[in-house]
């Protein structure tokens, strides 16, 4: 008997690491995470409150909430798209004129279904390396093709400008960077935004970690440009500042002329948003930067653990050090001296050392002979549990090195 197979297509999209790394974690229980990219905090205490009381107007079939068992706007509540335009406008500062504000069940399914809107099956979207997977596979999914681009972990845009081909349709830049952790400059993504212009492209700007920033270079993003909504899209989530990840709540600004056809997509994946999640992200919204950022800010401490961790192991005889100064997100990627990486180191890391990351092939990232990277997060991990994690890691390194 022959089995039908999936498409030819489907083999070319890579494999998620996410989901292999999770599979380890459930067999070796006692491991310690510095993989998963969430941070430890859950949502505003007025999401819960809201859900309570819409909920508690819902009886059977009948009453003020029954909308919610319904089908709802496929581009997003009305009311949620006028609360994240304000914030958009207002509190981010995007110019918002030839754009529109939707919502999608999460920042990835948002760039999903542009790829698909975007994307014919020999198009190109250069991605500056080290790419978020996610994206590439998206591009993937979407028949066209992702093209990493080797600019600097800091994108530089004449690099960039020498990889656009008549394919090219669109350059992505994420800032605060996942998984490097560096927070790119106003002048570099001004420079991309008016590259994108002088080629006709769309820029991708996913700024998910928007407000988790360290250092001295603030976070700006590209759709503050005046003239910029034509061109641009903005991308945001309420996973990581607002603790909501299994919500699946993103919103963004987009080019008018792509509504369209964004509505085909978003209806075939799922119709609409789900409605209460989007009441919770009303509610999260109303609670604002002024919740969100004295929890980021505690950050800072782990986030300085990580490089005097890193510091201490290299003091001590670890052939190792971070590719940048994370100074954004909650990521940092570490270079070192490894005979063998990707999912082989992973395992191996997981089974013998106790300790899990991410592999930099993950990223898109080709380390030369005798080095490896992988990519730390510290957003979930109490500082007793990260000093653990990081001993666990620096130990497991210096004996695969020695062997």
């Amino acid at each position: 008997m022959i089995l039908p197979q999936p498409s030819n297509r489907m083999a070319q999209v890579i494999q998620p690491v996410i989901p292999q790394v999770t599979a380890l974690l459930q067999r070796h229980t006692d491991a310690l995470s510095l993989a998963q990219g969430v941070a430890a905090w859950g949502p505003p205490a007025e999401v819960y409150e809201r859900l309570s009381r819409d909920l508690s107007t819902a009886p059977i079939q009948t009453g003020a909430g029954a909308e919610l068992d319904r089908y709802g706007a496929g581009l997003g509540e009305p009311k949620l798209r006028e609360a994240a335009w304000r914030e958009l406008k207002d509190v981010r500062q995007l110019d918002l004129d030839g754009s529109t504000v939707v919502v999608t069940a999460g920042s990835n399914m948002a760039f999903h279904s542009l790829a698909q809107v975007i994307c014919d099956p020999l198009s190109e979207v250069i991605l500056p390396l080290p790419w978020y997977f996610n994206h590439a596979m998206a591009i993937q999914l979407a028949g066209a093709t992702p093209v990493g681009v080797n600019a600097g972990l800091i994108p530089d845009p004449e690099t960039l400008a020498a990889a656009i081909t008549p394919l090219t349709v669109a350059i992505v830049t994420v800032s605060p960077n996942n998984p490097s952790g560096v927070v790119i400059p106003a002048s570099v993504l001004e420079a991309i935004n008016r590259l994108c212009v002088r080629h006709g492209l769309f820029h991708i700007s996913d700024e998910a970690y928007a407000e988790f920033v360290y250092g001295e270079v603030p976070h700006w993003s590209p759709g503050r440009v005046a003239g910029s909504g034509g061109h641009t899209i903005s991308l945001y989530s309420l996973s990581k500042a607002y603790g909501m990840a299994g919500w699946r709540i993103g919103y963004g600004a987009v080019p008018n002329q792509l509504v369209e056809s964004l509505t085909k997509v978003q209806d075939t994946n799922l119709i609409c948003p789900p409605r209460l999640p989007q009441r919770a992200a009303l509610a999260a919204l109303a609670a604002g930067p002024g919740w969100c950022l004295p929890r980021i800010r505690g950050l800072a401490h782990r986030r300085r653990q990580l490089l005097d961790g890193v510091d201490a192991a290299c003091q001590s005889g670890l052939d190792a050090g971070l590719m940048a100064i994370p100074d954004g997100a909650f990521y940092g990627l570490l270079e070192f001296a490894a005979p063998r990486g990707g999912a082989a180191l992973m395992e191996c890391l997981v089974r013998d050392y106790g300790v899990a990351a991410l592999p930099g092939e993950s990223f898109g990232l080709v380390s030369p002979p005798g080095r490896q990277v992988l990519r730390l997060s510290y957003g979930m991990l109490t500082e007793n549990g990260l000093a653990e994690a990081l001993a666990r890691l620096f130990r497991g390194l210096k004996e695969l090195a020695r062997g």
